[in-house]
């Protein structure tokens, strides 16, 4: 404790000396929409720096944030300024209001803790001022709690306020592709159907249910044949299409919040009826089952097209013999993802396997997986060996040739160990005209 001696004359006595104070100007920029007309942090900064000036305040250092204080811990410039109190390079916060340091029990007990324990001594606002004593400490609590019970009430009226404009068959939120919002404030959460858009989007649920088309077909026509983009200029992605013909929101219902069970009938107008909705639902169905049969080959997605940008796809072929018994072939061949006229050809795996083969020597392999994988081979036939025949089996040398292994799981290997094989190549493989090239 800082003490002085009393002036001659005087009993001897120890009088206390008082506590430096150091200020951290504390600017804390509200993110909740009915705070947006409080002062800015510049606005903040400006006025406290007047107060600091006006009553002989020392300000040290300055912070500004512009997270929101509802959550516990989620402010890495407040979770700055605890440390540096529990430092001691400040003792002091200098703030506009006492909901500017919190909003929340945690971070508010933080602040009364190191009151506490003497670290922090004083909160200075634009019109109080908060100290180390039971009374002040006390009405603080009462202003935070009250800011907490301000955050609290606010999420509940904007629940009940969006349950209330569902129950209007209102859907809160961005419209869906083929309606667009009604900008009038009368009108808000109002979906109007989108005259440019919409029609399309009723084609989509046309094709899927009348012609049987899938949800990739459907993402080419849009994206080569008419060009179709979002009210964002962008194309649909296969996942959207997907998100479109699984919506029942275009037929008059729609839950909110999603996956909460709670259905509403819509205000807006239906694109289409349920029972084409629901036979959308069948046809997709169909097309997981389809698509979910496809088999998995050793060189699909690991290369791509040379002479369009697509990834590299590969379909099985069998050739009946005259013996009864039959061959299987096959393909590997462009996706045509980025242009359906690609002539990049197709090419069969033998042949795909060849070519590896040839270029292995020119391929920048990852040593260290690839040894990894050799290493574990050569452990599982050691283990093989002293099973059977008590032998050792071989150790690893350091001289391993991974690019003869790599040939010989290129030829003799497992589909999966192809596809591994091919993971430990650092060039781009690049398949155009039948051809395989490396690209760095």
């Amino acid at each position: 404790m800082n003490t002085i001696q009393a002036p001659t004359g005087f009993p001897a006595k120890q009088i206390e000396a008082p506590i430096r104070v150091t200020y951290c100007l504390y600017a804390r920029k509200s993110t909740e929409s009915e705070e947006r007309q409080i002062l800015s942090i510049d606005s903040q900064i400006k006025e406290m720096l007047q107060l600091a000036d006006r009553e002989g305040l020392e300000v040290v250092t300055m912070k500004r944030e512009s997270h929101s204080a509802k959550e516990t811990g989620q402010r890495p410039i407040f979770n700055e300024i605890i440390e540096e109190l529990n430092a001691g390079k400040f003792n002091g916060i200098l703030t506009w209001a006492p909901d500017r340091i919190s909003r929340n029990a945690g971070d508010l007990g933080k602040i009364v803790d190191l009151m506490d324990a003497g670290k922090l001594h004083e909160i200075r606002t634009f019109g109080q001022r908060f100290s180390n004593s039971p009374s002040e400490k006390f009405l603080l609590m009462i202003l935070g709690s009250q800011a907490k019970l301000e955050n609290d009430n606010r999420g509940v009226n904007v629940k009940r306020g969006l349950r209330t404009r569902c129950e209007m068959g209102l859907r809160p939120g961005v419209a869906p592709v083929g309606y667009s919002n009604e900008k009038y404030a009368d009108k808000k959460c109002h979906a109007a159907i989108d005259p440019l858009r919409a029609p399309v989007i009723k084609q989509i649920f046309e094709k899927c249910v009348n012609e049987k088309w899938s949800g990739r077909r459907i993402h080419q026509w849009l994206k080569f044949d008419l060009n179709f983009t979002s009210r964002a200029n962008k194309n649909m992605t296969l996942s959207s299409v997907y998100l479109v013909l699984q919506n029942p929101f275009y037929y008059g219902v729609f839950e909110y919040p999603e996956k909460s069970g709670n259905w509403y009938q819509g205000k807006h107008e239906p694109l289409i009826t349920k029972e084409m909705f629901d036979r959308a639902q069948e046809q997709l169905k169909r097309d997981r089952i389809v698509r979910s049969d496809i088999k998995e080959f050793a060189f699909t997605k690991l290369m791509m097209c040379g002479d369009c940008g697509s990834g590299i796809s590969a379909d099985e072929k069998f050739k009946k013999l005259k013996d009864g018994t039959s061959n299987r072939y096959v393909y590997y061949g462009c996706t045509k993802a980025r242009d359906l006229a690609c002539k990049g050809g197709y090419i069969r795996e033998e042949e795909l396997i060849e070519q590896l083969v040839k270029i292995m020597d020119n391929i920048d392999l990852n040593r260290i997986t690839m040894r990894q994988k050799f290493e574990a081979e050569v452990e599982r036939m050691r283990k093989f060996q002293r099973s059977f025949a008590g032998a050792s089996g071989v150790e690893p040398d350091e001289e391993i040739d991974l690019r003869g292994y790599a040939m010989y799981l290129l030829k003799e290997g497992s589909v999966t160990e192809k596809r591994e094989l091919l993971l430990c190549i650092k060039s781009r493989l690049v398949l155009s005209q039948k051809m395989l090239k490396l690209e760095e």
